[in-house]
């Protein structure tokens, strides 16, 4: 059956057609068109039972995992609780773990008694790790065994292993208590004679990420090492789960969002954008802006405190805006590239000393430019050639003070365990006002021999 229709009135007609290649080809148009979270969200109970029934479970599993969690939890709500259970049984363990935290409690209670065992077991043991941690994100299903097989052996439990495991790529070794041995390479495995005993070929040195460490460290680790997987481990170096690689995508684009919302000065959202409700927004932003305001306070305290300086050469004043918006915009500059760098692993705490006599020079050559256009902008103004001067020295040391505080503050922050994406761009530029002014005035005092 072909139905050359939009793609919205396309699965409508597939579904109530049964018809599984109609369903999946609207499917793939709707995910194409990035439209197919919103359609998914506005499901019916009676289209989501019979989408349910047109897929298979499988399928449908599959389609969920690729949408967010609360779509997919909303659609798996709307299926009996049977149904439900199949469908969480069909999909990896990390990603049924992320819906499953969408549900009320009670509803994700009843739909793991219908579950096996096994499965149910393994689900909830994922659900007690914060999702955005290396337990939320790793699958159990991993490939380990005993370090008293045999290469022969070994090969044989991989052939019937080989469809449970997410990856084989990594053959882990445990003992009996599930700690972590060591890892088997493959190759060294086949090329073995077939009695040697699996202790003789395990490589000990394992890179692993601790259960409750950030998700975004896990990827990190994947990513600077080449891995295709990395064990995940608890306090006692037992085996727990594995993260592979195709989630560190997702992982980085996660993490990345978070980076740039709170480099705007505000809280994360857990949802996408176009379902948060204009009252989340408020209560991510509200805080921050509050936070904001009260931090600027002190800007006009400072502009009191020199105030007989204002009122003694007006045309100070003129300035005040371009000195502390161009302060506040170097400051920003520095900010999100350092807070991206540490992100990637490119820099550390470590190499504080050398960021800043990079930052030092690059505010140094920004600093003369800025002094010069200062400079210029000032005689325009006819505010003479001592104001000028006294403009363009103090928009220099502005720009080298941005740069040196926006430099060293994100490292400090990670230091103190304080994600630096908080030293957000509204941020440092409020920290830049208050003590810009200082240093202009400051400038202003000794070279128009003020006060």
């Amino acid at each position: 059956m072909t139905i050359n229709q939009e793609p919205l009135t396309t699965l409508e007609a597939a579904l109530n057609a049964r018809d599984v290649a109609a369903t999946t080809s609207a499917l793939r148009e709707l995910t194409k068109s990035g439209e197919l979270a919103d359609r998914m969200a506005s499901l019916t109970r009676a289209e989501a039972r019979r989408l349910a029934e047109v897929l298979g479970d499988e399928a449908l599993g599959e389609l969920l995992g690729e949408l967010d969690p609360s779509d997919a939890a909303s659609i798996l709500s709307l299926l009996a609780t049977v149904d439900a259970a199949d469908v969480l049984e069909s999909m990896d363990p990390d990603e049924a773990a992320d819906v499953a935290a969408e549900i009320a409690p009670e509803r994700v209670d009843q739909i793991l008694v219908e579950m096996e065992p096994i499965e149910a077991e393994e689900l909830r043991g994922l659900m007690l790790y914060p999702p955005d941690s290396a337990g939320g994100r790793m699958t159990p299903a991993f490939v380990s065994i005993a370090p008293d097989l045999t290469a022969r052996q070994t090969i044989l439990a991989l052939q019937r292993l080989s469809e449970q495991a997410e990856t084989i790529s990594y053959v882990y070794v445990t003992d009996e208590a599930d700690h972590l041995l060591g890892v088997l390479s493959l190759r060294l495995l086949v090329l073995s004679p077939p009695e040697t005993p699996i202790a003789q070929l395990l490589i000990p040195d394992v890179v692993s990420v601790p259960v409750l460490a950030d998700q975004e460290e896990a990827a990190q680790v994947l990513t600077e090492r080449g891995l295709l997987a990395v064990p995940v481990v608890d306090d006692d170096n037992r085996l727990l789960g594995i993260i592979t690689v195709d989630d560190v995508a997702d992982i980085l684009e996660q993490e990345t969002t978070e980076d740039i919302e709170r480099l705007g000065g505000s809280e994360p959202l857990e949802e996408p954008y176009l379902r948060a409700s204009p009252i989340l927004l408020w209560r991510k932003r509200v805080g921050w802006l509050l936070a904001l305001f009260l931090a600027e306070a002190y800007t006009g305290t400072v502009l009191r405190h020199y105030q007989s300086e204002v009122e003694a050469v007006v045309a100070l004043s003129f300035f005040i805006p371009l000195l502390i918006g161009t302060g506040g915009n170097v400051g920003s500059q520095v900010v999100t590239t350092i807070v991206r760098a540490m992100a990637v692993g490119d820099v550390r705490f470590s190499d504080v000393f050398r960021i800043v006599k990079k930052e030092l020079i690059t505010g140094l050559m920004l600093g003369a430019v800025m002094a010069a256009a200062t400079f210029v902008r000032a005689m325009t103004l006819s505010v003479g050639i001592d104001v000028g001067l006294t403009v363009a020295i103090a928009v220099s040391g502005i720009v080298i003070w941005a740069a040196v505080v926006g430099a060293v503050l994100p490292l400090v922050l990670r230091k103190l365990r304080v994600d630096p994406a908080v030293v957000s761009a509204p941020f440092i530029s409020t920290l830049v006002d208050g003590t810009g002014l200082m240093i202009y005035f400051t400038v202003a005092r000794l070279m128009l021999h003020l006060g």
